[in-house]
């Protein structure tokens, strides 16, 4: 099997069982432990996964989060009834903000089924989905452009989203640790902190694993947001805490 090959196969068993031991793939592929390390060391260079004792996971760490492309193909139930959830705060003539991510990207797609409506976004994706979709006014947020997040960010794009005004935004974060969402990116959390100052109400997309996990940067306190959407209730520790809180959280169920 050929180097690049052999890396690919290492990313379609990472999406399946998210991590990888360092020895397993040595015996699966017949090669050194020092060839796997290689793999590894550059597939962590470019972002798509991070190495840990024995192995590497695509699993967020405080200052990872794996690439748009490995994440556009995971938990996609989960994302298909996040969406459809979301959805239904939406009504015909709004304007809605929609951020950056897989599962904001699988929201966007699904705007059409109540315009008219006015979208503003920097998710390359949404973009792409909406650019000639029918009554479907599109404010695409210019910026600098993140392969990683398949966005755009930066100063242009937080430039543009202080003139803009919107009835909803759509806020998604790999991280949830008591009440606050964290992200391991800086860029990303000014980005998404410039929306939600943007719109009238805020409206954070986690997907319950994420709960109980930090991230480098803080992004916003739970209660910022006006509602939470969830794809399962999370432990019960974390459930207990946003209760008592008062907080409102969805569980989208099929």
């Amino acid at each position: 099997m050929k180097r690049e090959e052999r890396r690919q196969a290492i990313m379609d068993l990472l999406v399946g069982a998210r991590a990888v031991d360092l020895d397993d793939l040595a015996d699966r592929f017949a090669v050194s432990r020092m060839t796997i390390h290689r793999d590894l060391d550059d597939l962590e260079q470019a972002g798509l996964l991070r190495k840990v004792r024995g192995g590497a996971t695509i699993e967020a760490g405080t200052q990872f989060e794996s690439d748009f492309r490995i994440r556009a193909l995971q938990d996609g139930d989960a994302k298909t009834r996040m969406a459809r959830a979301a959805l239904e705060m939406v009504e015909p003539g709004m304007t809605v903000m929609v951020n950056d991510g897989s599962m904001a990207a699988l929201l966007g797609a699904s705007l059409t089924d109540k315009a008219p409506l006015t979208v503003i976004t920097n998710n390359a994706a949404v973009i792409e989905r909406l650019k000639d979709a029918p009554r479907v006014t599109l404010i695409a947020l210019g910026g600098t452009y993140s392969a990683k997040f398949n966005g755009f960010f930066g100063v242009v794009t937080e430039d543009a989203l202080s003139r803009l005004r919107a009835d909803l935004a759509f806020i998604s974060t790999p991280a949830v640790a008591g009440l606050r969402a964290f992200h391991m990116d800086d860029a990303a959390v000014r980005a998404k902190r410039a929306m939600m100052a943007a719109a009238d109400r805020a409206v954070l997309l986690v997907n319950h694993a994420r709960f109980g996990r930090s991230a480098l940067h803080a992004l916003a306190d739970l209660g910022d947001f006006d509602a939470i959407i969830t794809d399962a209730a999370p432990a019960p520790a974390d459930r207990a805490a946003i209760d008592r809180a008062g907080l409102r959280l969805t569980i989208a169920r099929d």
